[in-house]
């Protein structure tokens, strides 16, 4: 998606080097970028492993610039995901270590940042295996999800707007 984007002056933010190579590595709760200068900031699975998400929300509400967007995708603690997540977190599993955070905590956070919610789903209804054959068999999850356990998505994604007070000169 990030190849195929319409917006040409784009670059990502990392901890590390990788093989596709980010623009930048910084700290996602310190970010080198001038206030007011995003228009679409996404994080992807960012807070869950972050070791302060209020800051890093902060920090993220700082570089968006007013009526921009944030997208925000994580795991739901309220799923067969969270559960397993749960499961092996004691055990510091590379994908399942970070710490879940429920979406309406998120949106409660947003709120007190100046962010409205605009948008936003549940995904992922399938339990977390790795046998193929299991996942196929558990096939019907997705098809009854949005409508059985709405609530039950392994994977939340918000769409939330920066508003700002205007002012108006006299």
């Amino acid at each position: 998606l990030y190849d195929s984007s319409m917006i040409r002056h784009r670059f990502t933010l990392g901890r590390f080097a990788d093989a596709r190579g980010p623009s930048a590595c910084a700290e996602p709760e310190h970010l080198p970028i001038e206030p007011d200068s995003v228009d679409v900031a996404i994080l992807h699975h960012v807070l869950e492993y972050s070791a302060q998400p209020h800051q890093l929300l902060r920090e993220a509400a700082r570089v968006v610039v007013p009526h921009g967007h944030l997208l925000i995708v994580g795991f739901n603690p309220w799923s067969l995901f969270g559960l397993r997540a749960a499961a092996t977190r004691r055990v510091g599993h590379p994908v399942w270590g970070g710490a879940t955070l429920a979406p309406k905590r998120v949106k409660d956070w947003l709120a007190l940042l100046g962010f409205e919610v605009t948008g936003g789903g549940l995904d992922a209804y399938v339990p977390p295996c790795r046998n193929p054959a299991w996942r196929a068999r558990c096939g019907f999850f997705e098809a009854a999800g949005d409508r059985w356990w709405p609530i039950a998505g392994g994977v939340y994604y918000l769409r939330a707007t920066k508003r700002v007070t205007g002012m108006r000169v006299i």
